[in-house]
């Protein structure tokens, strides 16, 4: 059966469907030797999919995996690096990093630790990361200082960010010492170092963050560096998440 290409490389473990979009626009990606455009659909029964040179075969779909890892700091999360810092992959076995496709869904900054979620299912990591939809994610942050409650009211309530407000945040303190907050925020949004930034607008930089949970996917006693499979109920709360996100224009 015929269907976008980028579809197909999201379902081959390839990349994220973002991500091969990205390919494409970039000329990666040719269909029956002609370079690929996007809304371009292929049928691997008969037409000839290349990506970066190498021949997609048709037989050779990964198992879908879906792993909670503990991001420790000092890694990033990203498939490469430039830089050649250490990545996520690099913490996993070398069967995994070599041909399953795994990538993370959405990051954490280099110098945050806790959940996150990596897999080769390009077509649940689309709706996961897109910036409409709105899974919980719970953080234990320890701030500068101690915020007033004025202040944590008004990080509830939502803070002017790149000219446009915040989403209401939970933010509850937990811990109250004599120069530095524990607070436990959730945050139903995902935008670029939110926490910090806000953080940092409000008087409380961000001494260190730790991501706890992903909705009901919780890090419990994972260690820095370690990775499980996600249960059978946590994959269905996935999926149902993903099943509930309107489609986009480039879907089929």
């Amino acid at each position: 059966m015929a269907e976008r290409i980028q579809k197909i490389l999201s379902q081959y473990g390839i990349a994220s469907r973002r991500q091969a979009e990205q390919m494409i626009r970039a000329g990666r990606v040719r269909l029956n030797g002609q370079v690929a455009t996007l809304g371009q659909v292929a049928d691997l029964a008969g037409d000839r999919l290349e990506v970066d040179g190498n021949l997609l075969n048709a037989q050779a779909r990964p198992d879908l995996l879906y792993l909670l890892l503990h991001k420790p700091t000092g890694v990033v999360s990203t498939c490469h690096d430039p830089q050649q810092r250490r990545t996520v992959l690099d913490l996993l076995p070398a069967h995994l990093r070599q041909s399953s496709g795994l990538h993370p869904v959405g990051r954490l900054d280099t110098n945050s630790t806790g959940a996150l979620l990596l897999t080769n299912d390009g077509s649940l990591t689309f709706p996961l990361t897109h910036p409409s939809h709105h899974i919980p994610k719970v953080y234990e942050v320890w701030v500068a200082g101690c915020p007033s409650a004025e202040t944590l009211r008004q990080w509830q309530g939502g803070v002017l960010l790149d000219d446009r407000p915040t989403l209401p945040a939970e933010v509850t303190l937990l811990d109250d010492r004599a120069n530095k907050t524990l607070l436990k925020i959730v945050l139903y949004e995902g935008r670029n170092r939110q926490i910090r930034r806000v953080a940092e607008q409000l008087g409380h930089p961000v001494m260190s963050l730790h991501r706890v949970a992903i909705g009901p996917i919780l890090l419990g006693d994972l260690s820095p560096g370690r990775y499980r499979n996600l249960t059978s109920k946590e994959l269905d709360f996935l999926r149902a998440q993903a099943g509930n996100f309107a489609k986009t224009p480039s879907d089929p």
